[in-house]
């Protein structure tokens, strides 16, 4: 959901879709995310197994239209009927941590988000959306595919500038210049083969401690020169739709924020931001304490806006 709505949602199995037009990166993104999950449980899924190309070291065993993943993370396909996929996942594999639902190069995930909420069981995480440097401004001028595009970029929560190597450091911030015109509500990165910190694409499960230190490495990735985050945890109750209204702010460098957080009536709450999306859950029983990570880019994460916008909203 967008910033500013103030939606409360319960703790449910998170859902993060992936989208973006054939060719940007998809595949490789999901291979990213299996091959270093971390720990994670995460059920891919897909319309057919045939447009998914999963590493083969990555597979354990197939089981019709299951395939069992390294680590514990498993690659379903849902063919014609995702609904009933979706419904019949959880009695299937009731130890999944997120789900990551990837969507057609064709199809609009802004439409997917919006049968995800219709499940109570299930959670939207975000929106993200993989974008090719060398040819996204061009198709999104063709006549026969421009709208398709348009619409993809336009529901992302994060998009992903892939193969920024394949392109000039000019061309490609100018294209990034330009998707910030096309997804309003997003944040873009800039990435190489898919990867960024498989923290930075999936949120936390409600639950979850904070996971993340500064000088992290996740996912293979030079975190350390790209990346950066930080931990807060401010123990004053807080107005949580002034913070998220805040925190979604461009100028606070934020791609990720997820943890709990007092709310006005001193309760501990969920909280968890993703680009101009943020949303406040119920907290989980092993929550005891306040503590909110906060990740973004190095060269654009501002601690002090963050500090600022925490101050501001406290109650009393």
């Amino acid at each position: 959901m967008r910033a500013g709505a103030g939606h409360v949602v319960s703790a449910a199995l998170p859902v993060t879709v992936i989208g973006g037009y054939l060719g940007a990166g998809k595949t490789t993104l999901v291979n990213h995310l299996l091959r270093h999950a971390g720990g994670r449980r995460i059920a891919v899924m897909v319309n057919d197994f045939g447009a998914l190309a999963v590493d083969a070291d990555l597979i354990e065993a197939e089981r019709g239209d299951v395939l069992d993943i390294a680590g514990g993370c498993v690659c379903c396909s849902y063919g014609s009927d995702l609904m009933a996929a979706l419904m019949e996942l959880p009695r299937r594999r009731p130890d999944l941590d997120h789900v990551a639902l990837e969507a057609s190069g064709v199809a609009l995930p802004g439409a997917i988000a919006s049968a995800v909420r219709l499940l109570p069981a299930y959670a939207l995480d975000g929106v993200v959306v993989v974008a090719d440097a060398e040819t996204v401004r061009a198709r999104a001028a063709d006549r026969y595919i421009g709208d398709t595009i348009d619409r993809q970029l336009a529901a992302a929560d994060l998009v992903m500038l892939n193969k920024t190597d394949l392109v000039a450091p000019d061309a490609a911030a100018a294209t990034a210049r330009w998707i910030e015109t096309r997804a309003p509500g997003g944040r873009v990165v800039a990435t190489r083969r898919s990867a960024a910190p498989v923290e930075v694409v999936l949120g936390a499960r409600t639950g979850a401690p904070p996971p993340v230190a500064p000088g992290m490495t996740p996912g293979g990735v030079d975190a350390a020169s790209l990346y950066d985050s930080f931990t807060l945890r401010p123990e004053a109750s807080l107005d949580l739709a002034r913070l998220g209204a805040a925190l979604t702010r461009a100028e606070t460098g934020l791609l990720r924020a997820k943890g709990w957080l007092r709310d006005g009536a001193g309760a501990l709450r969920g909280f968890q931001l993703v680009g101009a999306r943020w949303e406040v859950a119920d907290a989980p029983a092993t929550a005891r304490a306040p503590g909110l990570v906060f990740i973004g880019l190095r060269a654009h994460l501002d601690r002090d806006a963050v500090t600022r916008a925490i101050d501001a909203a406290r109650v009393g």
